[in-house]
């Protein structure tokens, strides 16, 4: 297995520790960026850095720059399924599943019945008296016709914390460079639609950001926009939350982190509320849920998401994640379970052009 960061530099390193969010959101935006660097012992100057952020990109240490955008504030909706696939068949469900494009992940995962877990994404219901949430269930309906094989929904019904963050040895250890202050001083806006003009910009960066030293100047000539009118839009999307953070998104398995844990609780229902903020506020929790339950099959109501390096790092911090959960009830065995996914059978985006488009007034 890969080492860690064992062939990064001292400067890569700081990029990747600095900027997993913070960065800023001002027309010449890796010169403030730099300088935050050189503040803490790393000598760079803004072209530097921008050059060296564009060939991590190129050498797929990073998965992309820019703005993370949270499909769930711009439009459609979302949802995490379950399904047990029987092993004589498990291929040719696999191929199935894949086949619907409202499909944007899917993993199999070691469990001894729901053995294959997707994400469904899809843009808003065309009928006005529905919602997203109506056209997953029409989704699923439509899959399990196919397959014969029975889903189980899993929507997200609160977020304690949604947070990737994936740091290395080296410079910024502790990953707390924010300049998010930085940029134009702009209010949330009450909508909750999207302007065509908007929509055209969330399309444009949900790839990512262009790595060059005036990147939102060349979103703004892509969209034959005003430089001013994009970069105050983008920290707006920041401020509303369909922006989620703008910096650099690495690539963890190409850090090393490729032991991916999805553990699952049967969390009390009267101390839930003190759980899921204690569990989302540990470092190596990316993604931190409650979900519903399904009687008979599924009795987790709580989704806490972990990554490490090696499977003994990752099995030490599902022990930390336990111990905490300890304090606060008796935690049993059969009161939790660690899912580790054993083959990623698709991965793509999430259908946001689609959600905005539907979501576009």
């Amino acid at each position: 297995m890969r080492e860690v960061d064992a062939d990064l530099t001292t400067l890569d390193r700081a990029i990747i520790n600095a900027f997993q969010g913070g960065f800023p959101v001002v027309e010449r935006p890796f010169d403030p960026a730099a300088a935050a660097l050189r503040d803490r012992g790393v000598e760079v100057t803004g072209t530097e850095l921008c050059e060296r952020v564009r060939e991590l990109d190129e050498a797929g240490i990073l998965s992309r720059f820019g703005a993370l955008v949270n499909a769930e504030e711009i439009g459609g909706a979302a949802s995490l399924v379950a399904m047990h696939a029987p092993e004589d068949r498990y291929e040719e469900i696999a191929e199935t599943v894949n086949g619907f494009t409202e499909v944007a992940h899917n993993y199999e995962r070691e469990h001894p019945h729901l053995n294959m877990w997707f994400v469904v994404s899809v843009a808003d219901h065309p009928d006005p008296d529905k919602d997203g949430s109506d056209r997953i269930e029409e989704v699923l309906a439509e899959i399990e016709a196919v397959t014969g094989q029975e889903t189980y929904n899993l929507p997200k019904q609160r977020e304690f914390h949604v947070g990737a963050k994936f740091l290395v040895d080296g410079p910024v250890a502790d990953g707390d460079v924010d300049l998010s202050d930085l940029g134009p001083d702009v209010s949330p806006s009450d909508r909750s639609t999207l302007t065509p003009a908007e929509r055209d910009l969330v399309v444009e960066i949900q790839g990512g950001l262009p790595i060059t030293e005036t990147p939102y100047a060349d979103v703004a000539d892509a969209l034959a926009a005003d430089v001013a009118w994009t970069v105050e839009t983008i920290k707006r999307f920041e401020r509303e939350g369909k922006v989620r953070r703008v910096g650099v998104i690495p690539n963890h398995y190409a850090l090393g982190y490729t032991e991916n844990g999805m553990t699952v609780w049967d969390v009390p229902e009267d101390v839930l509320d003190e759980v899921g903020p204690a569990v989302a506020d540990l470092s190596f929790v990316t993604h931190c849920y409650k979900r519903p339950r399904h009687a008979g099959v599924w009795e987790y109501n709580f989704f806490a998401m972990t990554h490490g390096r090696t499977e003994a790092e990752s099995e030490r911090r599902i022990a930390e994640v336990k111990s905490l959960m300890d304090e606060y009830w008796d935690v049993t065995e059969s009161d939790w379970d660690t899912l580790f996914s054993t083959r990623i059978l698709k991965k793509t985006g999430v259908r946001i052009a689609d959600r905005a488009e539907s979501n576009t007034t």
